[in-house]
């Protein structure tokens, strides 16, 4: 087996050792505060030529776990750095990016699942409100036992809210189950088990007799002068048909207003008849509906809602404010002709 004793490490380092006494000898030569500048130039070359040599001549290899004598000499013949070692503590670890970016993902989801339970949350919510509020429906629907009458024909709502959707119309004089429930101006009925809505202050505790309305239909209308005939100054003939009919099928009506210089009434095509009571103007407009044809008429407006035969099947429809009784139509029927 071959010797491996004298193989050359590829490794190793060539380290020297030089005597301490040595190098401190060869600095003060150099440097020694008493020494004259061409003695000490004649001193130091002869001193560091013979390190050289000696270094080279005392040079051995070793294991990387030797002092390294080389560096100290280098270390030795250099100044120190009293800041090196410090600023080296002071140097900041690198930053990792894959780092930053495992955590802004991290966070990202984090945020999602935050808002996703949020979402699921407000959405469980939602569903037992409504369900609480269908169940108060059910139970208002199945108490119902109180009757009332409609004193006009009504239209069918499905809610009390302004989104809600129309599903039905009663006629005047049906008998409905109220709930004794009310909401935005609407009370709520009980028909055939569902919850339905109309406009409040439409609905009467006894039964109505006939109506004019209902005598109207049957042909009941009457041309014959009324007893005050100063209403028809101004007026179209067709205006004129309009009072006597109304005057002779409500005769507790006592105040008209016919030709004015104001909107409609200018033209001679209008007439207001003067009522504050809901029951009875309510009459009065569905008397002239129910006549329109006949009378020849253009639109009626009650207590802030119109109708035209144009678009009778809407029914009544809901007008803006004009701000006040009067012009919002709540103490008089306005109607006029063609």
């Amino acid at each position: 087996m071959a010797d491996h004793r004298h193989k050359r490490d590829t490794t190793a380092r060539l380290r020297t050792t030089v005597p301490t006494a040595l190098l401190r000898t060869a600095r003060e030569g150099v440097r020694g505060p008493s020494a004259q500048p061409g003695r000490t130039a004649r001193v130091a070359a002869p001193v560091a030529l013979g390190l050289t040599v000696g270094a080279v001549g005392l040079g051995v290899v070793v294991s990387d776990g030797s002092p390294d004598v080389g560096a100290s000499v280098a270390d030795a013949a250099a100044p120190a750095s009293p800041s090196g070692s410090a600023s080296a503590a002071r140097r900041p670890a690198p930053l990792s990016r894959d780092a930053d970016r495992s955590e802004a993902v991290s966070s990202a989801a984090q945020r999602q699942a935050a808002q996703r339970a949020a979402q699921q949350a407000a959405r469980r919510a939602a569903a037992k409100v409504a369900e609480a509020k269908a169940a108060r429906t059910r139970a208002a629907v199945a108490a119902a036992d109180t009757h009332r009458w409609t004193t006009t024909a009504l239209n069918l709502w499905d809610g009390s809210g302004q989104d809600a959707r129309k599903v039905g119309l009663l006629d005047p004089g049906a008998k409905v189950l109220v709930t004794g429930r009310r909401a935005n101006d609407r009370v709520e009925l009980a028909i055939k088990g569902r919850s339905r809505w109309v406009t409040a202050g439409y609905l009467t505790a006894t039964k109505p007799l006939a109506t004019p309305t209902a005598r109207a239909a049957a042909g009941g209308l009457s041309s014959a002068p009324c007893p005050n005939g100063s209403v028809e100054n101004g007026l179209t003939p067709g205006a004129v048909a309009v009072y006597r009919a109304v005057c002779h099928a409500f005769p507790q009506i006592t105040s008209y207003g016919g030709y004015d210089a104001h909107g409609e009434h200018a033209s001679g095509r209008a007439l207001d008849i003067m009522t504050s009571d809901v029951a009875l103007g309510t009459q009065i407009a569905e008397f002239l509906r129910a006549n329109a044809a006949r009378l020849g008429l253009f639109d009626v407006i009650w207590r802030q809602r119109i109708w035209t035969p144009e678009r009778a099947g809407e029914g009544w429809r809901t007008m803006e404010d004009r701000g006040s009784a009067t012009a919002n139509h709540f103490d008089h029927v306005h109607v006029s002709v063609r």
